[in-house]
């Protein structure tokens, strides 16, 4: 089994809403922060596939559970753990922790990714990188 990939974060006042704590839309952002720098750590750059529009790696579902509000200033840890759906799939597992209190969840989603033509918009094949990470 591959180990999760952990990417730290703080959030800021950006981050919140009026009530100031941290909307859905905003926890995903963050993420998806997590998800490209993985990508970049197993050797895949977001810059050179939307360069090269060979494959695209387009999220297909997602989904969010909040146990605990986040706020500004938190220090998180955003683990993630990868799975392979199929030869064109994977899927993304996200845990978001605050450092002060590793022990918990307080945050966990999941993505769902394809990958495609991005011309063509058919299926491909995932780069394997991606393969051997999942």
């Amino acid at each position: 089994m591959i180990m999760p990939f952990s990417y730290l974060r703080t959030v800021y006042l950006a981050d919140t809403d009026a009530a100031g704590v941290v909307y859905f839309a905003r926890a995903m952002e963050m993420c998806h922060e997590a998800y490209e720098e993985w990508l970049d750590t197993i050797g895949i750059s977001l810059g050179t596939l939307l360069q090269e529009k060979k494959i695209a790696l387009p999220i297909v579902h997602g989904e969010i559970h909040f146990f605990r509000p986040m706020f500004c200033g938190d220090k998180l840890e955003i683990t993630l753990q990868s799975e392979s759906i199929d030869d064109f799939s994977f899927a993304i597992a996200y845990s978001i922790f605050r450092l002060n209190s590793p022990d918990k969840a307080i945050v966990q989603a999941t993505t769902n990714h394809v990958c495609i033509n991005p011309v063509t918009r058919t299926k491909a094949l995932l780069p394997s990188a991606i393969v051997k990470s999942v």
